[in-house]
């Protein structure tokens, strides 16, 4: 029993490594974008708002994965913790070279994402017992989640409707699927719903994502950088 449960532990352990080493390949990729925008001194046709949802979704992420709320997934804490610092500095760049009214709506949106993260942290320590407060954030992590693949559905009704791949790049594609797959699989080691269900949903789409790749990359046309940003 020993072994087995040894065995086990590090199963689980080693899809959440795998999952948070896919998960930074995401998190690197819009540096390309940052370096035009810095070069050009200009945010140009860029929109922030998918670095703002993105921060938010790190945010009530990382706060399921604290101790506090659920011991033992310590890995949900790293990712989201690292995808959050991303965030913070895409954002920041972003708001250095945005124009005048583009700054003061960012800076008002980041202020509303802690805003709107102070709250539930204030309500699920002082509202909730332990067990509950683990399942009140767990769905606020899972409707976070679900709210951001809008971006990869976005992606996907794009290929089919023009049946190019022009803003899917394949690395992407897989390490969006990887990611998902790594943490589905350590959601189900963790016996945790909040972890496994959306992610599984994210490698649903994820393979839908390669299946569309390979169906349409034939024209010969070389992938451009995603127009949304998905982290899962």
């Amino acid at each position: 029993m020993l072994v087995v449960g040894g065995l086990y532990s590090i199963c689980s352990f080693a899809a959440g490594i795998a999952g948070n080493l896919f998960a930074f390949v995401l998190f690197v990729s819009p540096i390309p974008t940052f370096r035009r925008i810095i070069r050009s001194k200009s945010t140009e046709q860029f929109s922030g708002l998918p670095y703002i949802y993105a921060l938010l979704n790190c945010l009530i992420c990382l706060w399921y994965g604290t101790p506090i709320v659920s011991p033992g997934i310590i890995l949900v804490f790293t990712v989201n913790s690292i995808g959050a610092v991303f965030q913070l500095v895409y954002i920041t760049i972003f708001i250095i070279h945005a124009e005048g009214s583009k700054k003061l709506k960012m800076l008002g949106l980041v202020l509303g994402v802690f805003a709107v993260f102070a709250a539930i942290v204030v309500i699920s320590l002082y509202l909730f017992e332990p067990a509950s407060r683990q399942i009140f954030v767990g769905y606020l992590s899972v409707i976070s989640l679900i709210c951001m693949f809008a971006s990869p559905l976005f992606i996907i009704n794009l290929v089919i409707k023009t049946k190019s791949v022009e803003y899917m790049p394949f690395y992407l594609s897989l390490a969006t699927f990887l990611m998902s797959l790594s943490f589905f699989v350590y959601g189900m080691f963790k016996n945790d719903p909040f972890i496994s269900v959306p992610n599984g949903i994210g490698g649903v789409l994820g393979v839908i994502q390669l299946v569309l790749y390979f169906r349409y990359s034939n024209s010969g046309e070389e992938p451009r950088a995603p127009l949304l940003d998905s982290y899962a």
